[in-house]
Formats: C-alpha cells, sequence, structure tokens
C-alpha cells in the first residue's frame, strides 16, 4: 500500500512561518515521495495558493502580513483547492473559524507528520473518489453532477466547497436512512467522530444555509448522525 501512495507524487504548499518546521516537513515529504514547497508569510502564501500548481494547500493561521484566516478567505474567491489550517489554538471557535472560512480540516499544533499526510490522503482520496463517479444525484429540486462536482437548488447553481459537496453527496446517496457520525467521520476524514469534534455540525449548518431555503432537508437525528429527506 505504501508502495502505492508514493507512486503518485503530490504537489503541497505549506504556509507556516516556522522555518524550522518548514525544513522539517519538506524532509519528510521528500522522504514519502512528495514535493512540499513553503512560503512564510500571508502575502507570498496567497499568491502561491491561488497560483494552481499544488493538489493541496496546508495553512498555518497565526502567519505575519495576513493571517490564515485572511489567506483562505480571499483563496476560496479563486478557487477550490483543498486546505487543511493548522492551529495552536484550542478553542473551538477558532477552528470553526477556519471551516467556515471553506477549510475542509484541521490539525492541531503540535502535530504527528503521519497524521497530516494521512488526512492530506483522505481529503484527496474524497475528490479523486467523486471525481470517478460519473452520475448525477437528484432529489427533490436538489441535483449534483459528481463528475463536474456542481450542485444545483431548483435548477438555481450553488457554491460548495470540496468537504460540503462530499458530504452532501454522501447524504443524498443515503436519502431517508441516518447516516452516523462515525459513518461519516470515517468515510470522509478517516476517523472516529468525537464529541468534541464539531466539523460535522460546521458543515452541515453551512450546507443548510446554501441549500434549504426555509425548507427542513437535512434532519439532525439527536445523539446518532444526520438524514437527508426523501423527495415527497
Amino acid at each position: 500500500m505504501e508502495t502505492a501512495e508514493k507512486q503518485v507524487q503530490l504537489s503541497l504548499l505549506l504556509v507556516d512561518d516556522d522555518k524550522e518546521l518548514c525544513a522539517m516537513m519538506k524532509e519528510f515529504f521528500a522522504e514519502a515521495g512528495h514535493r512540499l514547497d513553503c512560503e512564510h508569510d500571508g502575502r507570498r502564501g496567497l499568491v502561491a495558493a491561488v497560483s494552481g500548481a499544488y493538489d493541496l494547500v496546508i495553512l498555518d493561521v497565526m502567519l505575519p502580513i495576513f493571517d490564515g484566516f485572511t489567506v483562505l478567505q480571499h483563496m476560496r474567491r479563486r478557487n477550490d483547492s483543498p486546505v487543511i489550517i493548522l492551529t495552536a489554538r484550542v478553542q473551538h471557535q477558532d477552528r470553526i473559524l477556519g471551516l467556515d472560512a471553506g477549510a475542509d480540516d484541521y490539525l492541531l499544533k503540535p502535530f504527528d507528520p503521519d497524521e497530516l499526510l494521512a488526512r492530506i490522503r483522505a481529503v484527496l482520496r474524497r475528490t479523486d473518489t467523486n471525481l470517478k463517479g460519473g452520475t448525477d444525484v437528484t432529489i427533490g429540486d436538489i441535483r449534483i453532477n459528481v463528475t463536474t462536482r456542481e450542485v444545483w437548488s431548483a435548477g438555481s447553481p450553488v457554491e460548495l466547497t470540496e468537504m460540503e459537496f462530499d458530504l452532501l453527496e454522501m447524504l443524498m446517496r443515503s436519502a431517508g436512512r441516518v447516516v452516523s457520525r462515525d459513518e461519516i467521520a470515517l468515510a470522509l476524514f478517516e476517523r472516529e467522530a468525537t464529541p468534541y469534534d464539531r466539523i460535522l455540525d460546521v458543515h452541515i449548518s453551512r450546507l443548510r444555509k446554501k441549500l434549504e431555503g426555509g425548507r427542513s432537508l437535512i434532519r439532525t437525528v439527536r445523539g446518532v448522525g444526520y438524514v437527508f429527506a426523501r423527495a415527497a
């Protein structure tokens, strides 16, 4: 399995002002068969991130010039490249800010490089799997195209992040059935959900705002998970 991963070289960008950490990460990813470029302030990181040259961007929150949240907000106006936020902040609200700004996942500092690589693979694997699906999924007036990763609500296009699309597709393919938090976390993050993990709650909230328009499409089953309503 490890050999197969090394056959496909990833092009990654790390935006972090800790030059020692960047040097260590460059060495780690090189040994894993991937290329890692580094920028050390928010301005240069933003320019690199919107270039379209990278499979995924790893973005620290605390940066000179522009902080990570600002970089991510500007980045999302230009492209939908997957982003993993790095943060030393332990408050849930700080992590939620990153997810609200369009991050696909976050990782607390200090972190295990192997866990970071696993999360990178999980994010990119979701995208790759969905691109190979090649089918439309339609429930009521919500339609998604798995090949182009486009979404329509009542005929109007809806802009979703990579994570939001993956979550919506999973729920729509299981419409009428409760999908547990653990099931979603294992499929999308390759780990079990924890009682204090707000990632799913934030993404569900954002999906509701973008899709429901006063309707109740995604229902929370307290203590279990979520269910996407079948077409009436």
